[in-house]
């Protein structure tokens, strides 16, 4: 008998970095003007980020998440309640750095009936200064690591040491990137989103805009697109498209991050590119289905049976 073969395996831990954030979320009837005055008809007090967002998703797919990055003096009471919040999600929180005097992120997000979210941010210029602890440290024990480029500042040497290492980095590119960017060659799976993407390549096309990219880069190119699904290249270059799973939508604040957060688990656990994103696309979709942000992230159970439903990928046109 091997006794082995019955030992629990433990879960792959995923190294989360990014900026913390205290989410103040009202639902609204429309959004209001400018100079106007709206009321809500629901307000609630939330830990979002995408970095934690993607940490909550990660524990509740059954992975193990740390979260590492900056955030303001130790001393904010939005500090303590978002410790607890990680604490009761399983989410290894003691590798953030609280930086003296500094406002931890903090964001007004409103939810409209349709479940889009208009968000204003307030994050302190000076937590871009942060260092981040040694990454013998950080990446002792990691299956991977899942950032944010707006990150890039203080956690490319970190990237380019797990890629050394041959640990997966995949980057969650929410914002336009320079083609001359670290993280173009410091990750091994890029994320767009639709609009950066082609800010990015400076292209109006996503697939035109992937293969752009792709000339700079030898890492994994995918450009979400929400209800429109994933396009992304595949090992040949040749794009490929990933449905989305139809849901009613409610809140789509953090689907995104759930997203990245299912897709960089999956790759820990092997699952081959298009199986990883079908299984990304169905949790983010159940996230959509229900309010509170990412607290809203289905369990594994959830996503194994809406992916029992099947959805394929299938090779799309794009203009060269």
């Amino acid at each position: 008998m091997n006794f082995h073969a019955s030992v629990p395996k433990i879960p792959p831990r995923i190294l989360c970095i990014g900026m913390p954030v205290r989410d103040l979320t009202f639902r609204v009837r429309g959004v209001p003007a400018r100079g106007s005055k709206e009321n809500a008809t629901h307000f609630e007090e939330i830990s979002g980020g995408n970095a934690l967002n993607a940490a909550i998703s990660i524990v509740r797919l059954g992975g193990r998440a740390s979260i590492c990055g900056p955030m303001g003096d130790v001393r904010e009471t939005s500090s303590r309640y978002m410790f607890d919040k990680l604490a009761h999600e399983g989410i290894d929180a003691r590798h953030i750095v609280h930086m003296p005097g500094l406002v931890t992120p903090i964001s007004t997000i409103m939810i409209d009936p349709s479940g889009e979210r208009t968000i204003v941010t307030f994050r302190d210029p000076e937590l871009w200064k942060v260092r981040l602890p040694h990454p013998d440290v950080l990446l002792e024990d990691c299956a991977a690591i899942l950032t944010e480029s707006r990150c890039a500042e203080f956690c490319t040497d970190l990237c380019a040491e797990a890629r050394r290492r041959d640990i997966p980095v995949i980057v969650d590119v929410d914002r336009a990137m320079s083609l001359r960017e670290g993280l173009l060659t410091a990750s091994s799976h890029l994320v767009f989103s639709s609009e950066p993407l082609q800010e990015t390549a400076d292209v109006t096309d996503d697939g035109a805009a992937l293969k752009k990219i792709a000339k700079l880069t030898s890492s994994f190119l995918a450009g979400t697109r929400g209800p429109q699904g994933t396009i992304w290249l595949d090992e040949l270059g040749h794009l490929q498209e990933t449905a989305a799973f139809p849901v009613h939508t409610v809140d789509t604040l953090g689907a995104g991050d759930v997203f990245h957060g299912a897709f960089a688990l999956a790759i820990t656990e092997g699952q081959e590119l298009r199986q990883a994103l079908r299984f990304a696309s169905a949790a983010a979709a159940l996230k959509c289905t229900r309010f509170g942000g990412a607290f809203a992230a289905p369990q594994r159970a959830e996503v194994e049976q809406l992916l029992g439903q099947g959805q394929g990928a299938r090779p799309v046109q794009t203009s060269q």
